[in-house]
């Protein structure tokens, strides 16, 4: 920010906030499957980390499994250990170059477990989007020390960074209902 305000930066920053929130939430198991569970996997492949998606193709054959058909059989054993190492509480069955995942119904527990992991997810998404606010704030007040900005001028933009910040958390609280009901949902 150098001697300009520039909200449509604080509305991209805060946005990007909510994207990776909602990344998060993806790969929270509901009862269905979803690539999204095992997308963030890493395998250990031809010396060195890659994700599970560039060693093997992953598809839904039908709502409670999820398929992992490897590309090369030598790493069948890799990405199977991937996946279970993976604290997913999935066990992949191989079959050839395939590895069949079924989804296990959640209990009541697991899915209140999972509600919270996604409230902490949430509030970690909010703190995000405030630090936007922050840095905006923060910055308008040094426009202002600069003089490079009216007392009005600051007074106006920062209703308009608070305003965003606001859209912001609510977009935040309704994507965390929802992921909420998909996982209350039996």
């Amino acid at each position: 920010m150098s001697g300009t305000f520039d909200l449509a930066d604080i509305k991209r920053r805060m946005a990007a906030s909510i994207q990776s929130l909602k990344h998060e939430l993806n790969g929270l198991r509901t009862g269905r499957a979803s690539a999204s569970l095992v997308e963030p996997v890493q395998v250990s492949a031809y010396g060195q980390t890659m994700p599970l998606n560039q060693v093997a193709t992953i598809s839904i054959p039908e709502p409670r499994m999820i398929a992992v058909q490897v590309w090369d059989k030598t790493m069948v054993g890799p990405v199977d250990k991937a996946i279970r190492d993976a604290n997913l509480g999935l066990s992949p069955n191989v079959e050839g170059l395939t590895l069949r995942i079924r989804i296990p119904e959640l209990n009541e527990q697991r899915r209140k477990d999972m509600v919270k992991i996604a409230h902490k997810y949430a509030e970690d998404g909010r703190v995000a989007v405030r630090h936007v606010r922050r840095d905006g704030i923060d910055g308008l007040k040094k426009l202002l020390k600069d003089k490079a900005i009216s007392e009005d001028d600051q007074k106006r933009h920062e209703g308009e960074v608070q305003k965003a910040t606001d859209q912001a958390i609510v977009e935040i609280d309704q994507v965390l209902a929802a992921k909420e009901k998909e996982i209350m949902q039996v």
